[in-house]
């Protein structure tokens, strides 16, 4: 192969260094930090927080200093595990940040290496190729048919030719072609950043789950708001006590308010991103999290998808000679013209594993290696429909014009008869049977140089010579991984650009499902919006695709109601990836346009990491579920504690202080949004068809089972309220069962909620390392609030006998442990 000499040489690593220190590092950021302060500030301004406030001000005005500072306290500890549930949140998109940075080529010490893109200094050798997005400014060295799409500074779609001297601007597109180019500006002094445009940071819209939530937490807070009302009115009209009424109404508002779903939803999708980096799975925004857990339709190119990616040449046909010959016929295929042209036409340093193959097949099968005797000096790129790509090659004596191509495309351009062009389609035919990609291969006859190159390659006179044959097998373990998708209910599509009898010859290799049907790129475009929604119903295989019928094929499968993941690579497949719901770019073939307009990036390119994503999408958000569920039943008796003994007149009517709810409260935050977060996925989830798109949070049977935890759970509270009530307990004692009663049910309730179909047989072999955690802290709490006098007078408890002990724990036990039996029974 062509050896590859570097004309530059580069900084050395003693300049990179001084320039670092000089230039800082290649970033900028035209947002708002989110730095300590605003997140303060964001914390005081929650309701919650500022009920806090009027109850501290209130406890203070009618001279009740003790309890006002246990607000004062109770108001730090918020703003304390706020901020720690913030930065969590925060670090782990900085994480994230971290994992997502994009890597590009530079020339330093003399050799060729690959460095994050944030490490650019002025000075630096860029080596850029086709579909990478332009670091840092700088200006070209030197380049081979480099064209650059500038839209993002200019606005214009047409993409911009460059030469020797001409500038580059960060965030530009190389679109076709390579470049060396000398990095100028970096930062905030490049023409993107003074612009103050980026990229990363447009806000993005609201998920549908994330504008549920918010729907349901401000519905509670009316319904609060009402309930404020009607405690302090009836408080108010049996004491006239303006102030006390205030208080109490207040404590009921405070039971009310689910503050914590919105911190858990926020938590639950920032960390879960984060945790999936680090198994290769890169989350450009964490609220695509959710959207993985939904995903019931995917879209998959075949090569390096569900093949290899490791090209072969596997047979060629020679025109002139009219024969097949296979590869390892290599005494047939020394020096054969059709293998030569068709390396010709490749780039000379190939990337792409078709022309690698190509090249290492030449290079195989020829007498004498003469490609570092010629220099490239015109190039037509990869273009149209089908596509073709030309390559112009010459040293002193002679002219090498190549092409290659689709060959309908091929066809085309050359001078052959009907019969010749059917003959030749059928042997293409005969050899995508065999699941090979087929290339059609021509050359320009050069009687003298041709130094006036025509505007399109449609215009050289072409002679056909022949094809080739590649093969690229199925991956080892992708009959597993489809096996995986439609055991979880996935339905999965194959979109490629090879032709019908290839694809469905690696289908079958593969285990991909289909009943044999397809249409092509051409019959999508042709089709009707209404017609192309039913044909995606039916037909799992689409062939000879371009990007624009991708893009159709998505479109009309998100108007069928389904969430689409669709996969791809290439520079072409930005359309259909921006456009699909999950946007899936591989990490190491990738190029930028796809992994920037992709929500999600596999970094090792294995298809069955697809499977671990929505795998921990949807275990996230089922444990988010399970987490707001537990949050409705738990606070569900908090509110009837409050409100029952109020509208029945009992003797005790306000036996809970705020103190009591902020300290129940700052219980549940904790619980919902760790532990919960910290569960793994149960065995069937995997196992469950998609969750649709249309449904609510919530299906109502599991709203009404949530409701009637909540209200089992109040009963039993209630009838130990009561029960200490008439028996002769005075209201210290009373409030004291009744709380111990609540804590221990909330402790049940976070063992029994950990699956709403499993037992707890079952799910105490889960694996949570919180666990321990939250049971040993729940046993210090009990105690605590019992033996320390200090704890009992803050909560106005006293200490119980174990006769009473029995009695708060029995009830508990009882009020949430029914919910075993009935999952029990339902097996």
């Amino acid at each position: 192969m062509q050896e590859k000499q570097l004309i530059f040489k580069g900084l050395t690593s003693n300049e990179v260094s001084a320039l670092q220190k000089q230039f800082g590092k290649n970033t900028f950021y035209t947002g708002t930090t989110r730095n300590l302060l605003l997140m303060f500030w964001d914390v005081v301004r929650e309701p919650m927080f500022m009920i806090l406030i009027v109850v501290c001000g209130i406890y203070f005005f009618l001279g009740n200093v003790y309890e006002g500072r246990i607000m004062l306290f109770a108001m730090m500890m918020v703003i304390a595990t706020s901020l720690y549930q913030e930065l969590r949140s925060a670090n782990a998109i900085k994480g994230l940040r971290r994992y997502t940075q994009g890597n590009i080529k530079v020339i330093r010490d003399g050799i060729e290496v690959e460095v994050i893109s944030e490490e650019l200094v002025p000075g630096d050798i860029m080596l850029l190729s086709e579909g990478e997005q332009i670091p840092a400014d700088g200006v070209v060295l030197q380049q081979n048919d480099c064209s650059v799409d500038e839209a993002i500074m200019t606005g214009e779609s047409i993409s911009v030719f460059k030469n020797v001297d001409s500038t580059l601007l960060q965030g530009t597109t190389i679109t076709s072609g390579m470049c060396y180019a000398k990095v100028t500006k970096i930062g905030n002094q490049t023409a993107l950043a003074k612009l103050g445009k980026s990229m990363e940071d447009i806000a993005p819209e609201k998920s549908l789950l994330q504008s549920q939530v918010n729907r349901f937490v401000q519905q509670m807070a009316l319904v609060g708001l009402v309930a404020f009302l009607v405690v302090f009115g009836i408080n108010y009209f049996s004491t006239n006590d303006l102030i006390i009424s205030l208080l109490f109404g207040l404590v009921m508002t405070m039971s009310l308010i689910p503050e914590e779903i919105p911190v858990a939803f926020s938590s639950f999708m920032a960390i879960g991103a984060y945790r999936m980096s680090r198994i290769g799975l890169l989350v450009k925004q964490p609220i695509t999290v959710e959207s993985l857990g939904s995903a019931s339709v995917i879209c998959l190119d075949k090569t390096g998808t569900i093949t290899e990616n490791a090209m072969s040449l596997a047979a060629v046909y020679d025109f002139k000679s009219n024969k097949i010959i296979t590869i390892n016929d290599s005494s047939n295929i020394a020096d054969n013209e059709v293998v030569a042209y068709s390396m010709w036409a490749s780039e000379a340093s190939p990337f792409d594993p078709m022309e690698k193959a190509l090249h290492e097949a030449y290079l195989q099968n020829t007498r004498i290696d003469v490609r570092d005797q010629y220099r490239m000096v015109h190039e037509y790129p990869l273009e149209g429909k089908p596509p073709m790509m030309t390559h112009v090659w010459e040293n002193a004596d002679h002219q090498v014009i190549a092409c290659k191509g689709a060959v309908e495309r091929i066809l085309r351009n050359a001078s052959l008869g009907k019969e010749e062009e059917r003959k030749i389609l059928a042997i293409t035919g005969e050899l995508a049977v065999k699941g090979y990609r087929i290339l059609g291969v021509a050359k320009v006859n050069i009687t003298e140089k041709i130094t006036d190159f025509p505007d399109h390659h449609d215009s050289f006179e072409w002679q056909f010579l022949g094809l080739v044959a590649l093969y690229d097998p199925p991956k080892k373990g992708i009959r597993k991984v489809f096996e995986q998708f439609y055991e979880a209910g996935i339905q999965v599509k194959m979109l490629t650009g090879d032709y019908a009898e290839t694809a469905v010859t690696i289908a079958n290799e593969s285990g991909f499902r289909n009943n044999g049907k397809f249409i092509t790129g051409d019959e999508t475009m042709a089709m009707s919006a209404t017609d192309l929604k039913q044909v995606v119903k039916e037909v799992d295989l689409f062939v000879r695709m371009f990007p624009e019928a991708k893009l159709q094929i998505v479109e009309a499968l998100k108007n069928n109601g389904e969430v689409v993941a669709m996969t791809g690579d290439g520079v072409n497949d930005g359309p259909a990836l921006k456009a699909a719901n999950i946007g899936v770019a591989m990490g190491n073939r990738g190029t930028d346009i796809a992994k920037r307009a992709a929500s999600l990036v596999i970094t090792d390119d294995n298809l069955d990491k697809m499977v671990d994503a929505i795998a921990n999408g949807r275990k996230i958000y089922h444990n988010l579920k399970k987490a707001i569920r537990y949050i409705i039943s738990i606070h569900i008796p908090i509110i009837l504690m409050v409100l029952i003994p109020l509208l029945l007149n009992w003797p005790f009517k306000n036996i809970f202080t705020p103190v009591h709810i902020i300290f129940l409260e700052m219980i549940m935050g904790p619980t919902c949004s760790i532990f919960f977060e910290n569960e793994p996925m149960e065995i069937r989830t995997m196992k469950r068809r998609p969750r649709r798109r249309s449904e609510g949070l919530f299906s109502w049977r599991e709203l009404s089972g949530s409701i009637l935890q909540g209200l089992i759970i109040s009963i039993g509270v209630l009838g130990v309220y009561f029960w200490a009530m008439t028996t002769g307990h005075d209201e210290d004692v009373t409030r004291t069962m009744a709380f111990i009663t609540l804590i221990i049910s909330n402790v049940y309730l976070t063992l029994v909620n950990r699956s709403f179909q499993e037992t707890i047989i079952n799910t105490i072999r889960y694996k949570n390392n919180l666990l321990p955690v939250v049971l040993v802290a729940s046993m210090v709490l009990l105690v605590c609030l019992q033996f320390i006098p200090f704890v009992r007078v803050t909560f106005h408890l006293t200490p119980l006998d174990w006769h009473d002990w029995l009695i708060a724990a029995a009830v508990a036990f009882v009020s949430v442990f029914w919910f075993e039996a009935y999952k029990f029974f339902k097996k």
